[in-house]
Formats: structure tokens, sequence, C-alpha cells
């Protein structure tokens, strides 16, 4: 096998491998917390929010890090510490046990940043997107068969399912020492590293960047999705009397919908129509999407109405990713995406805040109905803006 397609199938185990124990936990955490823990949906936005928040100052640390020393031994770091939260989530009995329990996990969940960090290593900005995809691939997965294993074993109990969390982030560690190869030699120069958050790296990307418009647009997207994280439980439960293992099988579906659309689809999309069009139809899907789902009519209409919003989910992550990585410098593309994957963190922490509360105080339907009003300056930018980006982009090929 070449070596570039080994890596690429490589990082997938590992995302994959990783991405069950996640799986695994997020469908059944809303309900756990309600159910067996007395919470409020406001403090189950909390829980859900604070494992983002832990991911929005740890992931640039991690993205410079690679930088310096490789992706393989950050990757083998956090998926480590990932399985350390999950088993601390095995043993929470109450709202601050399991708040220190995704705590960790959210640190651990810097994987992810990393992960990008290796596609963007070995693929060409003209196979970005479809590498891209395969994180989002593996999320889909992830969700196929995490969603189904937790939803069983949560007849269990809650050690059960933290336990088994933590034993899939372990096999991916030991994937990725035995098999993972690594991506790019470290570039050993000095920098700041022991900073807990380097202002100057979100000053660089944010504002500075040819990327800084595109990272604002995955901020508004991941915002938009994370206000129905913990909700949907909810509301499958409340709304729709779905027990954990139907939620189970409604995030499975939505896993299946997520991997054939980011493993295989958005790839011929984005080759045959362009990465404009593409994220032009994934986020005017996504925008119907939402804002239908809180109104179906039966469980049934609730999965086939949220599959088609995560179709446009499918269309529109991996496009927005590969803008930010084609928009990035070679040499700081672990910076980049980590500061990138760091802020999609902060939005995924403030998503759940607000759709806990909103859900609570306002209306079931709010936090789907404000994620659906936060995707459109999304479909604006994919009109008018991306054109003048690629421009620029042609430019600078040009004259390099």
């Amino acid at each position: 096998m070449p070596r570039k397609r080994l890596s690429l199938v490589a990082v997938f185990v590992v995302v994959f491998i990783d991405l069950l124990g996640f799986g695994a936990l997020i469908p059944i955490l809303p309900t756990i917390a309600v159910n067996k823990f007395a919470m409020s949906e406001t403090q189950v936005g909390v829980v859900l929010a604070v494992y983002s928040l832990a991911q929005f100052f740890a992931n640039p640390i991690f993205g410079k890090l690679s930088d310096k020393y490789g992706r393989r031994p950050i990757i083998l770091l956090t998926l480590a510490v990932n399985a350390l939260g999950y088993a601390a989530f095995a043993f929470s009995f109450d709202f601050w046990t399991l708040l220190l329990s995704r705590v960790v996990s959210g640190v651990g969940g810097g994987s992810i940043g990393v992960a990008q960090a290796y596609i963007a290593d070995v693929t060409e900005p003209s196979e970005r997107s479809r590498g891209m995809g395969l994180i989002g691939a593996a999320f889909g997965l992830g969700f196929v068969f995490g969603p189904i294993v937790g939803g069983w074993l949560a007849t269990y109990g809650v050690a059960v399912v933290g336990m088994a969390s933590a034993s899939f982030s372990t096999a991916a560690f030991l994937f990725t020492l035995f098999v993972l190869p690594e991506s790019r030699a470290g570039d050993g120069s000095e920098s700041r590293l022991a900073k807990l958050f380097d202002v100057g790296a979100y000053r660089r990307v944010v504002f500075h960047s040819r990327a800084s418009t595109v990272v604002h647009m995955m901020f508004l997207e991941t915002f938009a999705f994370a206000n129905i994280y913990g909700t949907l439980a909810l509301l499958a439960d409340q709304k729709y009397l779905m027990d954990e293992f139907e939620i189970g099988t409604l995030y499975a579906v939505v896993g299946v919908v997520s991997a054939f659309t980011q493993g295989w689809l958005v790839g011929k999309a984005s080759a045959r129509i362009g990465d404009r069009w593409t994220l032009l139809i994934g986020s005017l899907v996504m925008t119907a999407g939402l804002s239908v789902t809180p109104y179906s009519s039966d469980k049934v209409m609730l999965i086939v109405v949220f599959g088609v919003t995560v179709f446009g989910l499918g269309f529109t992550v991996p496009t927005l990713l590969s803008l930010v990585s084609r928009a990035a410098p070679a040499e700081a593309q672990g910076e980049t995406l980590g500061v990138n994957h760091s802020l999609a963190s902060l939005a995924r922490a403030l998503g759940p805040l607000w759709g806990g509360y909103a859900y609570e105080h306002i209306d079931k339907h709010a936090p789907f109905e404000t994620g659906a009003l936060f995707i459109a300056p999304i479909v604006i930018f994919a009109a008018f803006y991306l054109p003048k980006l690629f421009k620029r982009e042609r430019e600078e090929q040009s004259t390099g």
C-alpha cells in the first residue's frame, strides 16, 4: 500500500476507534444527567459545554506542539488523556464529578485537531476536501456504532458505558503506537509552548491570516449545530417518548448519513461542482432541516428530517475545513487548524449553554430555530465571498 494511502487509512482508523467511545456516550449523556443525577436542562448544557471549553484552551497548545514535535506523539498523549476522562465518567456520581470527567475528556479531545493537521500534511490542496471528509466519515461511523453500543450498555449502568468508552480510546492509543506513521518531522524551533493561552496564535489566525473569514464561518456553523447537542436527545425523550436505545438508534441513523456524505459523497460533489456550490447546497439544506426538525409529527419523521439536516452538515463541515487548510501557510497548518478547532470547541461550549437555556426557559423549538438563523451568514459567504477567496488563491499560485 502506498505510504500516503497507508497514512490516511491509519489516521481514519485511529479517529474512528476513539470516536466509538464519544459516540457511545453523547446520545445517552443528557438523559442520564436528567434521569439519574436529577440535573436541569441548563445543567446538562453546562456539562456538554465544559467539554468543548476545555478543547478551546487545549487545542492551540496541541496544534503548536504537533508542529514542533510531530503529530504522532501528540495524538498518543491526547488519546491517553481521553481514556482517563472516560474512566472518570464511569465513576461519576453527581453534577460535579460528571463535570470533572468531561473537562478531562475535553482536553483529550484535542486529538481531532491534530488529526486534521495530519490529513493536511499528507494530502495535496486539490485532495483536501476528500481528506478532511475522512475525519467526518470517522465521526459518522463512530455515531453509527457508538450510540448502539452506548444505548445497549446503558441498561447495565453508567460505569459500564464509561469503561467501554475508555477501552475504545485505549485501543486507539495502541493502534497509533504500533501502526500510525509520523506525517512530518518536528521543526525543532523555539516557541512559546509553555503558554496556557497563546493570544498571539489567535491573533495571527483570527485577524491577520487569509483563513480568518473561513474560520469565522466554521465558528458559526459549529455554534448553530451545537445548539442541539443535548436538546435533540431531550426532545426525543420528552416529546417523542423515545427510550435510550431508540435515541441511540436515532444517532446511529445520523451516523450512517454522516459517514456516507462526508466519507464519499462530499469528495465527489467537490470534484464535480466545486467547493463553492458544495458549501452553498450544504448550508441551505442545514438551514431548512434545523427549522423543520422540532416540528416533526412523530419519531419516524424526526429521524428522517434530522437525517436530511446531517446530510447538509456533511457537505458543509469538510468543505469549510478544506478551505481553512488551503488558506493556511504550509508551515503553520498545525497552528491554524488547532486555532480553528479550538474556536469550534468554543462554539460547541457556547451552543449547548444557549441550547439548554433556550429549551428550558423559552421553548423546545428555540435551539433549532436559532441554529438555523446562524447558518444564514454561511449561505451569504458561499454565494458572494468564496469566489473572491479562490481568485486570490489562484493569483498567489501564479506569482509564487
